[in-house]
């Protein structure tokens, strides 16, 4: 008699062979895809504020040039102050306490740059610079020689 096949043998079983080949091969896809992800970092920034705007302008530092002659006359920006023979330098202080609020105002700083020739008096010097401390000006500079213009 031949062979016969029955139906009962001819049911096969689950093939886990197969099933682990296809676990691997998800697995290693998983692992070479994950070097290749680009990470993503938070960057701190913030937006401008219309209010901020008014308080993020800076004005430049406001410069004003003191000249010193030898004869004792001053001059500021090159505009003549005062006489020699005024000891207090009214006129002069009166526009740097102006120049000083003024700058105060809009926030900014206000440098000097005192030029003095070379024969200029230090009692003179010293009348200008207390003239710059009754005006509340503290940021000054010093050149000397080669005249002040």
């Amino acid at each position: 008699m031949k062979n016969r096949i029955h139906s009962d043998d001819a049911t096969m079983g689950f093939q886990i062979a197969p099933m682990i080949d296809v676990v691997f091969v998800i697995m290693l896809f998983f692992m070479v895809m994950t070097g290749s992800v680009k990470v993503e970092r938070e960057l701190r920034s913030r937006l401008p504020n219309p209010g901020d705007a008014a308080q993020s302008v800076a004005f430049p530092a406001e410069e004003i040039t003191l000249g010193i002659f030898e004869d004792g006359s001053v001059t500021m920006n090159e505009e003549f102050f005062d006489t020699a023979k005024d000891k207090d330098l009214p006129l002069l202080t009166r526009t740097l306490r102006r120049a000083s609020e003024s700058s105060a105002r809009q926030k900014q700083q206000v440098l000097v740059t005192i030029q003095a020739e070379e024969q200029a008096s230090y009692e003179r010097i010293m009348d200008l610079l207390n003239s710059l401390n009754k005006a509340g000006i503290q940021n000054v500079t010093f050149t000397v020689g080669g005249g002040p213009f």
